[in-house]
């Protein structure tokens, strides 16, 4: 046990010394608080819950004198954003797909409507979806000053989707080619992402099951923990021990990273991004990771 604590305590002093000197050297280890939480997560609620887990913490520490109970209590609290929030993001993805679907319709009927391509593009601005608002009303003000294939190039990065790169890279060639076949492929754009969001959803059904799964298994995981302690505490005395502690957060970890992977297994893989850029004078195509 004690080579067990020492090794422990040496990995600890040695990570501090660690974070010291990288800190004087100006260079960053940890991630930013947002990075901790889901994407969506703004910076604001991510403190809040971080500030929750300290103090669930401390109070669980308070309770039961538990290093390692008050360690894994904060830790599962922090996470719990990522435990059940895949259900927000995968809404959120699907909102923001629907989005650029319609708004390349938009573009699509305004042409239709003998209106130019810079004219309908900035024609959309007013009504664009609401999930990707901002962005094109961004777009729309570049158009006042910057060429449409320049503004274009700003467009894809600022939504950052796989979906709009394939419209972006389509109105970047139709900017300096031929917008006369640009309707019909618009079209067949617009009908592939609504099609990629029906098969998202129904993806999103089975796994619903799965996430309603782990929550429950979770919610009697902590009442079981809790009734124990309660009513039986005998059989939690192993735990007061420095070993016991160890084993503790063993156990909490083990918890935690299980109810991680179910979570970023659920997730559904985006496709390299593809996208538009500037190189000199020309557009130039090329993927991104």
């Amino acid at each position: 046990m004690s080579a067990l604590l020492m090794a422990a305590l040496s990995a600890g002093v040695g990570l501090g010394v660690l974070l010291v000197l990288q800190g004087i050297r100006g260079i960053r280890i940890l991630p930013p608080v947002s990075a901790l939480f889901p994407a969506g997560t703004g910076s604001g609620s991510a403190a809040a819950w971080l500030v929750g887990g300290v103090l669930v913490g401390l109070l669980v520490l308070s309770l039961t004198r538990w290093i390692g109970a008050g360690v894994g209590a904060a830790a599962l609290v922090v996470g719990l954003p990522w435990f059940f929030g895949g259900t927000r993001m995968t809404r959120r993805e699907v909102e923001r797909t629907q989005a650029i679907a319609t708004w390349t319709e938009m573009i699509r009927d305004n042409m239709a409507g003998a209106a130019g391509l810079e004219q309908a593009l900035q024609s959309t601005a007013a009504i664009a979806p609401l999930p990707i608002a901002r962005e094109v009303r961004a777009f729309a003000n570049r158009l006042e000053s910057e060429p449409v294939a320049d503004a274009l190039v700003h467009l894809g990065s600022s939504l950052d989707h796989p979906a709009a790169d394939l419209v972006v890279v389509s109105l970047a060639n139709a900017s300096r080619m031929e917008s006369r076949d640009l309707g019909p492929l618009l079209t067949r754009l617009s009908e592939s992402i609504r099609a990629d969001v029906r098969m998202r959803l129904r993806i999103e059904v089975g796994r619903a099951r799965i996430r309603t799964s782990s929550k429950i298994v979770l919610g009697v995981t902590m009442l079981t923990m809790a009734l124990i302690y309660v009513t039986s505490e005998d059989l939690l005395a192993v735990y007061d021990t420095g070993e016991g502690q160890l084993w503790l957060l063993a156990v909490f970890g083990l918890f935690i990273g299980a109810l991680w992977l179910m979570n970023l297994y659920a997730r559904i893989e985006l496709p390299d991004r593809f996208s538009a850029r500037r190189v000199g004078s020309r557009i130039d195509l090329g993927e991104r990771g």
